[in-house]
């Protein structure tokens, strides 16, 4: 995750990056998207006002043949509320 401070008055823009290489599913990379897209929206609207790139470095649900699982779900929403 990276954050870059954005000018005053200017509403903050966030990118996603989740590679088909590292989660396989379509429904899968959609879900983790909008799972990041509600965290990071949460935490503007909290008081974060600063450009959010968020990138996938590495693959989910490896024992599980590549889908996301409830484990995973959890997993992710911790270490991204952690990040911001």
């Amino acid at each position: 995750m990276y954050l870059a401070s954005s000018e005053p008055g200017v509403k903050p823009e966030l990118g996603i990056a989740v590679a088909k290489k590292l989660a396989k599913r379509a429904v899968d990379r959609n879900r983790l998207k909008r799972m990041i897209r509600e965290l990071v929206s949460a935490a503007q609207t909290s008081g974060l006002n600063s450009d959010v790139v968020v990138k996938l470095k590495k693959p989910i649900g490896r024992e599980t043949r590549g889908r996301l699982r409830k484990k995973e779900k959890i997993l992710l929403r911790t270490q991204v509320a952690g990040l911001i």
